[in-house]
């Protein structure tokens, strides 16, 4: 992989991650790459940028990511293309999205620029409602109520079959995902390359098993006013009986591996 262009991105409010930041970025630069920071790190020779979403614009190489998954989430949320992100693990707490240490940046900058690496394409998620398109999810679309003091009908929909009852509320995860909320929740867990998404029900009046499905098309509507929350990260309003349409998002997150694994999350997980 040519690194040309590459930009750098700490998680929020981490003094140790804005430092691993400034570092990499000084190693790409002695590498003769354009790199791209983003506020508050400063490097002379860098381009820095204040917002995640200015990286829309650029025709980057890589990205990397240093922090916990909630950072690789964040920038995987705003990249509408497929731009591969190698993610570093600095401050997470356990980092089921990373690839790498710190340590080992040196040897994984040599490793991508000899092409001795493979991509991992992951399937997103997209949530709409009212004619507006929310920003994709990496992990989950979870939906609730927002009144907590009466319990909402809420109607799935998917090919020609409805399923309809009582519950708190409903997630769609991907398989990325299944190792989050949904199998907190009891869903399962499934392999990280599978192409489907996982329907799981939070607190349903009678027991209903999670559903794993292949579909493009997902149509939920819910009795109340209710909350879209992507990836824990965004929250968005949709009103009573309004549908909200769930997709499989047009483009996949992209991860930089280095080493072959089997199942890369539950090892993570301490399975």
């Amino acid at each position: 992989m040519k690194l040309q262009k590459v930009a750098v991105v700490s998680k929020v409010g981490s003094k140790d991650s804005e430092q691993a930041a400034r570092d990499v970025a000084k190693k790409l630069l002695a590498k003769r790459s354009t790199v791209f920071t983003i506020s508050p790190i400063q490097v002379e020779g860098t381009r820095q940028i204040e917002t995640l979403e200015e990286l829309k614009k650029e025709d980057l190489d890589l990205v990397i990511t240093l922090g916990g998954d909630g950072t690789t989430l964040r920038v995987f949320r705003n990249l509408e293309n497929e731009t591969p992100i190698l993610t570093i693990n600095i401050g997470g707490n356990r980092g089921i999205l990373s690839e790498i240490t710190i340590e080992e940046i040196d040897k994984a900058i040599d490793q991508i620029s000899k092409d001795r690496f493979f991509l991992d394409k992951r399937t997103r998620v997209v949530a709409s409602c009212g004619g507006i398109e929310f920003p994709p999810a990496l992990n989950e679309i979870y939906i609730t109520r927002t009144n907590l003091t009466k319990t909402a009908e809420i109607k799935i929909s998917f090919q020609n079959d409805v399923v309809r009852q009582k519950m708190d509320g409903v997630i769609i995860a991907t398989p990325s995902g299944s190792t989050g909320h949904s199998f907190s929740l009891g869903g399962p867990i499934l392999h990280e390359s599978l192409d489907v998404l996982i329907i799981t029900p939070v607190a349903p009046v009678y027991r209903l098993p999670s559903l794993i499905v292949p579909d493009e098309k997902i149509e939920i509507t819910c009795s109340h006013d209710c909350n879209i929350t992507m990836d824990a990260q965004v929250v968005k309003a949709a009103g009573y009986e309004e549908p909200i349409t769930i997709r499989k998002y047009k483009k996949h997150a992209v991860f930089v591996r280095l080493k072959k694994r089997g199942l890369r999350q539950m090892s993570k997980l301490g399975f």
